[in-house]
């Protein structure tokens, strides 16, 4: 049905990522309550993306944080972090990010999201390699099919012409190295010693290619979101951490997603041993209840880019905004006081299971994932699991996605050139509402299933 909302945001609304031109109608959220959006009309459904990674604490607690943003507005409505200036919210964020992160992280620059963090890690990584007398250091190594963000230099983190053909030349001259999803590989990459190595052995090749002296740093995230929740093998980031040590760059763990409990620890590199030397971070930091971001910095890096008479000229009016610093504070707060953490790893097993027992379906090629973070690869009619135009058109727009909204779930279907279904649901979720997504799952690529085999 189209609303009068709907109408109007087709009239005048840009959305994101998305063919505004094309007529089809607006899916307008009214509201929400715990794991749940409503729709125009009133209809309830399972949020099952987090809104888009960021609902941590799902739509619960509006009064908690409408508290926390009310005492701080009373206080002080705005204050920039700029040049000798700051404000309590931001300071008292920054120590309590120091003491969450990982050992030897202990400063935060704040920004406005996720791609302007991985912006600033970039330039802070630039500023590193200058002041130690290296400014020849100008290449990124990134991951196939990642991404990043999509500012202009975050951007060019990522292989898909798609998104970067039509803005021209990337600004920053990156190579791509493989991700560590090995389905589709040898038999012998199932075994995690054999593939770490293999990657390791690539990337460290590609550096030796380029010139060490020309590599400033490596970016991924602990769990690559892009191409379906894609984890690491055994060993993956401590061998990341090795080459960086030998050759010189800087390591940058993107925890945009995967920070603030989505694989049920505070930062995913935690779960894989990773020791990275920045961390880019957003939505789950507000629990998506306001706009931010944070990169935060090792000691050792933040040792030079703060010699005296340094100065890094970067930053953003809204960076560390006292009312989204209050919100995040008081985020934090309740994940602790409420054992948020503790409630996916409780119950991560269960969702693991459930959604492991759909690969015996013959539209699935593949599932992956950990935490409250997984996704389903799907075969298609072609020989080697692709689809025709046809099937993709019939099943990958319509049914999935289709089908999965009319039983009152929101999940991501990526229709790419491996078409993917993602969940990540809110981490305050319960048993009986996890069921409830695999099953709607299961119900959903069943009927799939059905209609690609006739």
């Amino acid at each position: 049905m189209t609303t009068g909302l709907a109408a109007t945001a087709a009239k005048h609304l840009l959305l994101n990522m998305t063919s505004n031109g094309s007529g089809e109608g607006v899916f307008v959220v009214r509201g929400g309550e715990g794991p749940y959006v409503r729709d125009d009309d009133g209809t309830r459904y399972i949020d099952g993306l987090s809104g888009l990674y960021c609902c941590q604490l799902g739509h619960s607690y509006a009064d908690e944080i409408a508290e926390a943003a009310g005492k701080q507005l009373r206080e002080l409505s705005y204050s920039p972090l700029w040049s000798a200036s700051a404000h309590p919210a931001a300071i008292e964020l920054a120590e309590r990010l120091a003491g969450l992160a990982p050992a030897g992280v202990e400063h935060a620059f704040f920004s406005s999201g996720g791609a302007e963090a991985v912006e600033t890690a970039w330039k802070i990584t630039r500023r590193y390699h200058a002041l130690r007398g290296e400014p020849g250091r100008t290449k990124v190594l990134a991951r196939h099919s990642a991404y990043h963000g999509l500012t202009v230099g975050a951007l060019s983190f990522t292989d898909d012409p798609g998104l970067t053909e039509p803005y021209g030349p990337p600004a920053i001259d990156t190579r791509f190295v493989s991700n560590t999803n090995r389905h589709g590989l040898a038999p012998e990459m199932a075994d995690d010693a054999v593939f770490t190595a293999h990657l390791l052995a690539e990337i460290e090749d590609t550096v030796l290619a380029e010139g060490p002296e020309t590599i400033a740093m490596l970016i991924a995230e602990p769990v690559q979101n892009r191409g379906g929740c894609i984890t690491p093998p055994e060993g993956y980031w401590p061998g990341l951490r090795a080459l960086a040590d030998r050759y010189g760059f800087l390591l940058v763990a993107d925890e945009v997603i995967t920070g603030f409990g989505r694989l049920g620890e505070w930062f995913g590199g935690d779960r894989y041993g990773a020791a990275p030397d920045l961390i880019t971070v957003a939505k789950g930091i507000t629990a998506g209840c306001a706009p931010m971001g944070a990169t935060l910095v090792g000691q050792r890096v933040a040792e030079v880019v703060n010699r005296p008479g340094a100065v890094l000229n970067h930053g953003y009016t809204f960076g560390g905004h006292p009312l989204c610093a209050a919100i995040s504070l008081r985020t934090i707060e309740i994940m602790e006081r409420d054992q948020v953490l503790a409630n996916v790893r409780a119950l991560e097993g269960g969702l693991a299971n459930g959604m492991k027992s759909l690969a015996g379906l013959p539209i699935v090629a593949d599932v992956r994932g950990a935490g409250f973070f997984h996704a389903v690869q799907l075969a298609g009619d072609l020989p080697d699991g692709g689809f025709s135009d046809a099937a993709r058109q019939a099943l990958v727009v319509d049914l999935i996605p289709r089908r999965m909204r009319d039983a009152g779930l929101l999940a991501r279907v990526y229709n790419r050139a491996a078409p993917l279904l993602q969940i990540a649901p809110p981490l305050i979720s319960d048993r009986p509402l996890l069921d409830r997504i695999v099953e709607i799952i299961a119900d959903t690529l069943d009927e799939a299933s059905r209609a690609l085999t006739r």
